[in-house]
């Protein structure tokens, strides 16, 4: 081989293996003001009281998004007072203060989050960010609308806060409900928030492919984050899944499943839960979605030139299917 063509073939090595880490980005001169997140919720809690109407007129020019243009009005300050005088809520506060007396790690996480959205999609608005006591709002641990993104801290107090267990909060729920899952909460709401998901019909691949995509947008946004962390399962969970990962795949191809409309099918592989009754109590939830990530990380990892951008608009699961050549080995 001439010295000309094997330099050649090495620098197309190089080069193709540089394209395939698609993930590995450099976000370090995106710009991205510091994250710092409003404390809505110590310092409504701190207010007297015995004489709120003052202290909230204090806090006013600060939270105006939560306490509004006028707090003169008896009927609105009645059922605040109610609010920050709950058994249930003094308690989320008094664990709030002592667990999260300053969120610097989450403020860091999401800072490098929104660099990484800023990235991937140039035009994407860093969200303001306020921290409130959801009072067990458990279904909505964060939320977010007009570039406003609030966290409820009540809601990741750890798997040993007792309010967990004394509100029938579900166990599979409580073992997401700690520190390492807010910045991921954040960014799969933002996701979804920004791609909005298209619901109705849709065969059992096409609810696993753009369930993939989500959790794909998670791999780009929050690169070094576990995968257990993004999907949400357990250690156990994680480590069943990449064990039995093949099996699971060949159930669904067994049983002629993946091109199947029928909503229990789907819900079997793509609802949450403790875990998947037909494959057994040590399996995890979501078993779709992960197959659904698996094809995701597999057509792009073989299709280099496919942007994040693209890949989100591409409504083709078979296309993306084939693309992918998906075939666990485990």
């Amino acid at each position: 081989m001439k010295q000309s063509t094997v330099l050649l073939f090495i620098i197309l090595f190089v080069c193709g293996c540089g394209r395939r880490n698609a993930l590995d980005a450099d976000v370090s001169k995106v710009d991205c003001p510091p994250v710092t997140i409003g404390r809505y919720d110590l310092d409504l809690f701190n207010a007297n009281n015995a004489d709120l109407q003052s202290n909230l007129k204090k806090l006013q020019p600060k939270y105006r998004l939560f306490l509004g243009d006028s707090i003169d009005d008896p009927a609105r300050l009645a059922p605040l007072k109610e609010y920050l005088a709950s058994p249930r809520n003094q308690d989320f506060i008094k664990a709030v203060r002592l667990k999260y007396p300053e969120v610097k790690n989450t403020e860091d996480g999401l800072r490098e989050a929104f660099r990484h959205f800023k990235y991937y999609f140039p035009s994407f608005h860093i969200p303001s960010v306020y921290a409130f006591i959801s009072g067990g709002d458990y279904e909505y641990p964060v939320q977010y609308s007009d570039s406003v993104l609030l966290i409820g801290f009540d809601n990741y107090l750890g798997k040993d806060f007792k309010p967990y267990k004394e509100d029938g909060v579900s166990i599979f729920q409580v073992n997401r409900m700690d520190e390492e899952y807010i910045v991921p909460d954040c960014v799969r709401l933002l996701a979804a928030s920004s791609f909005p998901v298209e619901t109705g019909g849709g065969s059992l691949l096409d609810i696993m492919v753009e369930a993939g995509k989500r959790l794909y947008i998670q791999d780009a946004i929050l690169p070094s984050a576990p995968a257990r962390i993004k999907i949400g399962y357990t250690a156990a969970q994680y480590e069943w899944i990449t064990k039995n990962e093949k099996q699971v795949w060949a159930a669904i191809i067994e049983n002629r499943m993946l091109y199947s409309n029928d909503g229990k099918i789907i819900r079997v592989f793509t609802s949450d839960g403790p875990f998947t009754a037909e494959f057994g109590k040590e399996s995890p939830p979501l078993l779709g979605n992960w197959i659904g990530w698996q094809i995701i990380k597999k057509y792009m990892e073989r299709n280099p030139e496919v942007s994040l951008s693209e890949l989100l608009k591409e409504k083709d699961s078979q296309k993306i299917l084939a693309g992918s050549k998906y075939k666990p080995e485990k």
